[in-house]
């Protein structure tokens, strides 16, 4: 099948405080194509796109556009009421270059594969700081996460959210539906808050955020999406969820505002580097521990 994964517009600034362009964005997807691709194939895909750019308006859209040409795959996406749409996917870098001409600056996947989308492949982490607490308190919570996940014999990955914070993922890829990863994140959550009183908190309560990382463990939903590891984020200058090792989140433990921020150059520079450090999301199966397994049908 024929296929164009044209550039319109290719000089229109998306970054205005830095002259970001949309054929540098373009330039940026295809050129991480290659690690980014196996984390958005066969996922349904929630879309925020930026027409005008970083500083104008947004919009999220879950369906796939209608225009799309017939390459672009789609998987269909069920709901508990109303009839199903298709939702695009990703297979391949032309893929990744349409959606960025189409100013999708922002690519967050659904947490289940389309075709088991009762079940998601990994538990996620979402660690939200409330000024003045910053980046080095939200790697403080997501190494306290780690080492009781180690405790449940349960291995993580962590990267930056791209804005302020940190997401720690759980791998699974194996029979753990989504109730199961809503509660068990929930309980780790009211575990941490009651350890780290004077740090954490778990609800989304505004007056009980200020200097504390909130924990948000409700992106663990099937109607949910979480912005994808290596999407572009609008911000004033272009950053990148980008994969962290532990080594780089503990060093981290206490920085300010503004560490832990990588560009779509640093990015790329990282792949040639080190690879996909996430790829343990994709190849790590683990299964909950019996007694945790249990623990977690009698809290449901």
């Amino acid at each position: 099948m024929a296929r164009t994964a044209s550039v319109s517009n290719p000089d229109k600034v998306l970054y205005p405080v830095t002259g970001f362009t949309k054929a540098e964005v373009v330039d940026y997807y295809r050129g991480v194509a290659s690690v980014l691709v196996p984390h958005l194939k066969g996922r349904a895909l929630t879309l925020r796109r930026f027409p005008d750019g970083v500083e104008g308006q947004s919009f999220f859209e879950k369906r796939c556009p209608s225009h799309a040409p017939d390459w672009v795959p789609t998987v269909e996406v069920t709901r508990s009421s109303g009839p199903p749409y298709r939702a695009c996917t990703v297979q391949d870098a032309d893929t990744l270059v349409w959606l960025a001409n189409l100013a999708a600056l922002e690519l967050h996947p659904s947490l289940a594969l389309a075709t088991d989308p009762e079940r998601p492949t990994t538990m996620v982490f979402d660690l939200d700081p409330g000024a003045p607490a910053a980046i080095g308190q939200c790697a403080e919570v997501a190494c306290a996460i780690r080492h009781l996940l180690t405790d449940l014999d349960l291995q993580s990955v962590a990267k930056t959210s791209g804005l302020k914070g940190i997401q720690v993922y759980v791998p699974f890829n194996s029979d753990v539906d989504f109730d199961t990863t809503k509660t068990l994140s929930h309980t780790i959550g009211l575990v941490l808050q009651k350890e780290l009183r004077q740090l954490v908190v778990t609800s989304m309560a505004k007056g009980e955020r200020p200097g504390k990382v909130l924990i948000d463990w409700s992106q663990n939903d099937r109607a949910k999406t979480t912005v994808s590891v290596y999407s572009l984020r609008a911000r004033e200058q272009p950053s990148v969820s980008t994969p962290l090792t532990w080594d780089e989140v503990e060093k981290a433990v206490g920085a300010e505002a503004g560490s832990l921020v990588f560009s779509p150059q640093d990015v790329l520079g990282r792949v040639r580097r080190l690879g996909d450090v996430f790829s343990t999301v994709l190849e790590r199966r683990q299964q909950l521990p019996d007694p945790l397994r249990k623990l977690m049908e009698a809290q449901r």
